[in-house]
């Protein structure tokens, strides 16, 4: 619909819905706050949540980022909705996933975790954080916890 109108995500749905009767999903979209994205895709989820694991930024973050240049949310909506949501595991169709890729949730989820970069991730009594976020509520972003981080790296040297 880009060739055809200014492409802005929300306009574009409501001129979908005024000429063709487009009507969205009942439930947004995983990693998203949207119900009128990725209705057709079955492996769009895992593209946008590995996108997280890789850059650090998903699916809401982009969402976001376009609808706070389009004016239709603020920056702080925009933060809210990015901590909400971006990252959301994408549950729905994760069994079918891994029957077409033929692995288990251990190997998918540890290839996963490989291509999380050390300048974004670190892992905080087991669970992977993020290092910043857009909130400022990372793992580098808080008072305390970068202490906490660089007495780990200390302990690493020794």
């Amino acid at each position: 619909m880009g060739y055809y109108v200014k492409w802005d995500p929300q306009e574009c749905y409501y001129f979908s819905v005024e000429k063709t009767n487009f009507e969205a999903n009942p439930v947004r979209t995983e990693g998203t706050y949207s119900k009128y994205n990725s209705l057709d895709d079955r492996i769009d989820g895992f593209f946008y949540y590995t996108s997280f694991i890789k850059f650090g930024m998903g699916r809401a973050m982009q969402d976001s980022a376009q609808e706070i240049r389009n004016k239709k949310i603020t920056t702080e909506e925009g933060k809210a909705l990015i901590k909400k949501f971006d990252g959301e595991f994408p549950q729905k169709y994760y069994k079918e996933i891994l029957e077409y890729l033929n692995m288990t949730d251990t190997e998918f989820r540890n290839l996963v975790d490989q291509f999380r970069s050390p300048h974004l991730w670190v892992q905080v009594n087991g669970e992977w954080k993020l290092r910043h976020t857009p909130s400022g509520d990372g793992v580098d972003d808080t008072d305390g916890t970068k202490e906490l981080i660089e007495s780990e790296k200390e302990l690493v040297k020794i």
